[in-house]
């Protein structure tokens, strides 16, 4: 690990990455609060917030990828920085007034600014590591990932509580402005334009080659499939966890920051576990065993009215989730050919976060005609269901080996 920390871009980076991260959970918690209060807790505005959230996603991933492939890097990243300032400084004047659904725009800029700034951000790490080091790099930016999960929610809920949505917003733009800043300072050598500028028709061509060699793969068919059906589950209940802590348990909104901790904990831990049993489990064990209590633990927490009970079901849930995160991880490194990971990668994207809007839009008016109780048994019987279709996965039949740990988390 020393050795990235004596990069300068790669330390200016990571700082940025930061205060990213800290900008992200203080509008999602600032957000969701705000709208839960002015809408008078309705399910259909939750589900709406996360559609905002996730649209852009789907609708911008691979015009973000490729243009970043021909602007230069550091000043896509700047720029997203100071774009991302200008729209929430709009949003504070419109708030200000009085116009309190104008805070939705804030989610969807800050969500479209990302499509292009992240594919720039893993263009610089790939100019400024040389590539023995990239693995400890990611391995790196998931485990922050994984500790903003914890301490993500905690901090964007004090702010909330302490100073309300005008100071949470006030917050985004110093936190805009100093990942600007930091930057800035990036050296010159990583933000040299590309060599070459790929045509309209070209990107059109390869991106038809990506879904031909899906096509014709067929265990890349299956994970297709358990994609979209973890999607569809995770979109429908994601939108309800705060329903879970409110009518369920019986608990202040704000308490959602501390099941969205542990959960996070467990993920933290089931990638340090996955790390230490590389190669002496089965990845198809860990892989049905993660989805698999994934359908009954979203079961068991809707059900539930102890705290405990459902804290440690959450926690649970996201040590086993690492693990079989870590099996898919593996399985997509080992399996698929060089050339179309970027492109494979390309397509997962919008399909996952196509059914996860699905799921998400239907959620609200799904819970409104029968129960939660219903939603969350529906999205647990699809996990259930995506459990057995992996067993399909050559996963099956390898080992879990030299993975890095801190898988991306499912929920967000």
């Amino acid at each position: 690990m020393k050795h990235l920390f004596r990069n300068k871009a790669f330390v200016l980076l990571t700082i940025s990455d930061v205060l990213q991260n800290i900008g992200i959970w203080i509008r999602n918690m600032a957000l969701l609060y705000f709208i839960m209060e002015k809408s008078h807790h309705n399910p259909i505005a939750i589900s709406l917030l996360t559609v905002i959230e996730y649209a852009p996603i789907f609708l911008v991933s691979i015009i973000g990828g490729v243009l970043a492939d021909r602007w230069r890097p550091k000043r896509t990243m700047i720029w997203g920085d100071i774009l991302s300032f200008l729209s929430v400084l709009l949003i504070l004047f419109v708030v200000f007034a009085g116009y309190w659904q104008a805070a939705f725009a804030v989610t969807l800029i800050s969500a479209v600014v990302s499509q292009f700034s992240q594919p720039s951000s893993f263009k610089i790490i790939k100019r400024c590591l040389p590539d023995e080091h990239v693995s400890s790099a990611t391995a790196l930016s998931q485990t922050l990932m994984s500790l903003f999960i914890i301490l993500g929610p905690m901090i964007g809920t004090t702010i909330y509580q302490a100073f309300g949505l005008e100071a949470s917003l006030i917050g985004l733009l110093v936190i805009f402005a100093g990942s600007a800043a930091v930057l800035a300072f990036l050296p010159s050598h990583v933000d040299e334009a590309a060599d070459r500028a790929d045509s309209a028709s070209s990107f059109t061509e390869e991106l038809k080659e990506g879904f031909r060699y899906i096509g014709r793969t067929g265990w890349l068919k299956v994970l297709l499939v358990v994609y979209v059906l973890l999607a569809l589950g995770a979109g429908l209940v994601q939108p309800l966890d705060i329903f879970v802590i409110t009518e369920r348990l019986i608990l202040d909104m704000t308490s959602v920051q501390w099941f969205t901790a542990l959960e996070g904990a467990g993920m933290l831990i089931g990638g340090i576990i996955a790390a230490v049993i590389a190669g002496r489990v089965k990845g198809s064990y860990l892989l049905f065993a993660g989805l698999a209590f994934l359908g009954v633990s979203t079961c068991i927490e809707v059900l539930s009215k102890w705290p405990l009970l459902t804290g440690a079901m959450r926690f649970v849930t996201g040590v086993l989730m690492a693990l079989a995160q870590t099996v898919l991880m593996a399985l997509m490194m080992r399996q698929v050919d060089e050339q179309y990971i970027g492109r494979l990668n390309g397509v997962m994207t919008p399909v996952f976060t196509g059914m996860l809007l699905i799921g998400s839009g239907l959620t609200g008016w799904y819970m409104a005609a029968s129960s939660i109780i219903a939603v969350y048994f529906t999205a647990g019987a699809i996990f259930l269901v995506s459990s057995f279709v992996s067993i399909k996965l050559p996963a099956a039949k390898v080992p879990v080996e030299g993975m890095p740990a801190g898988p991306t988390p499912l929920k967000a």
